[in-house]
């Protein structure tokens, strides 16, 4: 009675062991490992930049639509200037948005001086601690965040042209030794860092 047990027990291991081979094959894909093809994604090409443009114009001084796309060397804070110049506006947690010369330089604005007509009364010693941004003529302006229609200059006392915002002459403060620093900020009451629109930024905290 056993042997026709063993011999079913027989047959039916070696049924179950030709079922695992024939599913089971080396080499052959299982559905759970074959990997879906791989989706080859096609970028675009990054937008060119177009290069600055004329916005306007103030006798032999042009004022461009945006930021060069040439470097710029300046050194436009001695006489008489350079003969490129670039504003950047950026920000501070403490002040607010204000503008820097391309080296980010602050640069200030002197609310004894008068936007309308434009007009420069630091001159002198005043001129040592506060020297202007000068462009020298022929010369460009690039802004960075800035209307270009805002930008110009204004003929100063020794026949030097100074940059301005909206009509207010804008200046350096000797005490600033480094890019971003507002050392010069709420001097005597009078002095600030100018904004984008040729206005006085606020104090700082707690003066």
């Amino acid at each position: 009675m056993r042997l026709p047990k063993l011999i079913l027990s027989a047959s039916l291991l070696v049924t179950a062991m030709i079922t695992m081979t024939a599913c089971g094959v080396p080499g052959t894909p299982q559905a759970a490992d074959v990997k879906p093809a791989e989706k080859v994604v096609t970028l675009p090409s990054p937008a060119a930049v177009p290069p600055p443009t004329v916005a306007k114009t103030q006798k032999l001084v042009q004022i461009y639509s945006g930021p060069s796309d040439q470097p710029v060397a300046q050194t436009a804070n001695t006489a008489p200037g350079s003969h490129d110049v670039e504003l950047r506006a950026t920000t501070s947690e403490q002040i607010g948005t204000f503008l820097t010369d391309g080296n980010g330089m602050t640069l200030y604005m002197f609310t004894n001086d008068s936007n309308n007509p434009p007009k420069s009364t630091c001159n002198g010693d005043c001129a040592k601690t506060w020297p202007a941004l000068r462009i020298a003529s022929p010369g460009k302006i690039f802004p960075t965040g800035v209307d270009p229609q805002l930008i110009g200059y204004v003929e100063r006392a020794d026949g030097t042209c100074q940059v301005t915002v909206n009509g207010q002459p804008v200046y350096y403060f000797s005490g600033d030794k480094a890019p971003g620093e507002i050392n010069g900020q709420g001097v005597k009451g009078t002095w600030f860092a100018v904004s984008p629109t040729g206005g006085k930024t606020p104090p700082l905290p707690g003066k």
